[in-house]
């Protein structure tokens, strides 16, 4: 080292000598690895807000850390988030067990120890595992962050926020998988091709890539992280009855095989906040910290607008009240726009088995400030429960790098027993609201209903058409039965004609009927008629008289 013992803890008792409310770290550790109880380590309250980085090798305290910093943020009435993946901070809800280590590290760093039970809320995603079930709509959850789920690139994600967009548009509710997946092959069918030209063109080809990803997607369990009713993410802002901030801490032991999943879900939380959120700009203590962990899952494959959506989210969310701290191995897996957002910095021990290894140490001792420290042996050397620590003081300048050797938990740092986690989820006032899932006439139901209503009304046409055509053809037989009734009537009718004019004939042609006619006495009158007129006419012709009319 460069400096003496004495010159590095005074300037790290100067450094952290704050004036309002903060939280303890620890005590600082001179470079001869003795710790000294008056050079306290602290983070200001009210810089909670401004965002930070807890790194460090698996098995070197990480998540100890996390338990320390959030009991006391409760303490002093602030609501914290935490995602525990492997159920050790269930603890919280259960007094911490005196021991051998706790007492040595108490005495050690010089401050008092109780155990402690902080309240706590319990979730879970969709219900899997122990916990109020947390869901959202894939509608909310949107197509930026489920791309990132479903590892989708540049163009299936843009095709997926069309989908979106016409859904939207048509008044599709997107509540769950099975809804997206419903309104995919519907633009990919006959009817809806139509419809796909209003909004752009959607391949075939991505179109059965994204359906693939969806069912690989619920075949992993995912159809119970959405749905209704969704969570409203101001419940992670209450308080205790007693006045101490809420713990509200999401089990995920169910969903380890799907880190994407839950570290995309948790984001959705975030955005969800940030949204919802009103600004507030600097405050003494913030509305709620948020504590990520396993952080290096949210980066993974991500894609640039899924990074740009994060970067923007850690940047304004601070002046809505919330501090976010990521939970990683390495400071290398954080991008460097959003770690450059991290002021308060915990680091625990890295290892350095590997040129990999090598780089990332180098990577991170050129995040610090510069330090009588050498950090880079300095880092490689921790113990378990040991950090460097830097934070932003009370005007926003970073502290001096302090070695510290950390306090204790006050809470049990291992998993409460089950009956007291199922007790506290009874009784908890959130049970009733979203216990049970809830079912609407959303995408599917509403497609389903369009398609029988489409099939029905064919099915109707097709029925009119043929009484049509049925109609038309009886018609035209019974036209036809008409005039074949008409011929065979005329035919009768000459026959009949033909029949009694052939009769007459042979009538006229018998023997005596020319007598019988001059005999009979129509005849004999008709002649006298005759006779008569003839008589006058010759008087007249004879005496040249005429008759008047």
């Amino acid at each position: 080292m460069t400096e003496s013992t004495d010159s590095i803890v005074d300037e790290i008792r100067a450094g952290y000598a704050f004036e309002g409310p903060a939280l303890e770290f620890g005590a600082a550790v001179s470079d001869d690895g003795t710790a000294h109880p008056d050079a306290v380590v602290r983070i200001p309250l009210s810089a909670m807000n401004r965002h930070g980085l807890v790194a460090g090798a698996t098995g070197t305290g990480k998540t100890k850390t996390l338990q320390l910093m959030a009991e006391q943020l409760l303490a002093q009435g602030v609501p914290v988030f935490l995602a525990d993946i492997k159920g050790d901070l269930s603890g919280m809800a259960s007094p911490g067990q005196p021991n051998d280590k706790v007492a040595a590290r108490t005495q050690d760093v010089g401050m008092t120890w109780t155990p402690t039970a902080y309240p706590v809320e319990f979730y879970s995603l969709g219900g899997q595992g122990k916990g109020i079930p947390v869901r959202a709509a894939v509608s909310t959850f949107g197509p930026t962050l489920l791309s990132k789920v479903l590892g989708l690139n540049a163009t299936q994600e843009s095709s997926l926020g069309l989908v979106f967009h016409y859904a939207d548009a048509r008044g599709y509710y997107l509540d769950t998988i099975a809804d997206l997946r419903a309104v995919v092959q519907h633009l990919t069918s006959d009817d809806g091709k139509a419809d796909l030209k209003e909004f752009g063109g959607l391949s075939s080809a991505t179109a059965g890539v994204i359906l693939r990803e969806l069912i690989t997607f619920s075949d992993q369990g995912a159809d119970a992280f959405f749905g209704l009713p969704e969570f409203d993410t101001s419940a992670l802002l209450r308080s205790a009855a007693d006045g101490r901030g809420l713990a509200s801490v999401l089990e995920l032991p169910a969903v380890q095989d799907r880190p994407q999943l839950f570290s995309t879900f948790l984001m959705w939380l975030l955005a969800d906040l940030f949204h919802d959120l009103p600004e507030v700009g600097d405050v003494e203590k913030p509305k709620l910290v948020f504590f990520f962990d396993e952080a290096h899952l949210l980066f993974d494959d991500a894609s640039k607008d899924f990074l740009d959506a994060i970067q923007q989210t850690v940047r304004l969310i601070r002046s809505k009240g919330v501090g976010v701290f990521f939970v990683t191995q390495s400071p290398k897996d954080v991008p460097g726009d959003v770690l450059a957002q991290l002021g308060n910095r915990v680091q625990h021990a890295l290892r350095a088995f590997t040129p990999d290894d090598a780089a990332a140490l180098k990577a991170a001792v050129k995040t610090y400030p510069k330090t009588a420290y050498d950090l880079e042996e300095l880092l490689t050397t921790l113990g378990t429960g040991e950090a460097v620590v830097t934070v932003l003081s009370e005007k926003g300048a970073p502290t001096p790098v302090a070695w510290t050797r950390m306090r204790a938990p006050e809470s049990l740092m291992a998993p409460s027993p089950d009956a007291t986690v199922d007790a506290i989820v009874a009784a908890s006032p959130l049970l009733a609201q979203y216990g049970t899932p809830v079912e609407r006439d959303s995408a599917l139901e509403m497609l389903d209903k369009a398609s029988a209503e489409r099939v029905l009304a064919d099915q109707a046409a097709a029925e009119a058409a043929e009484r049509a055509t049925a109609d038309a053809a009886a018609a035209e037989e019974a036209a036809k039965a008409r005039a074949a009734a008409e011929k065979a009537a005329e035919r009768e009718r000459a026959a009949a004609e033909k029949a009694a004019a052939a009769e007459a004939r042979r009538k006229a042609n018998e023997p005596g009927v020319v007598e019988q006619v001059v005999q009979s006495s129509a005849f004999r009158s008709m002649l006298r008629s005759a006779g008569t007129v003839l008589g006058r006419e010759i008087t007249r012709s004879v005496f040249g008289t005429t008759r008047r009319r």
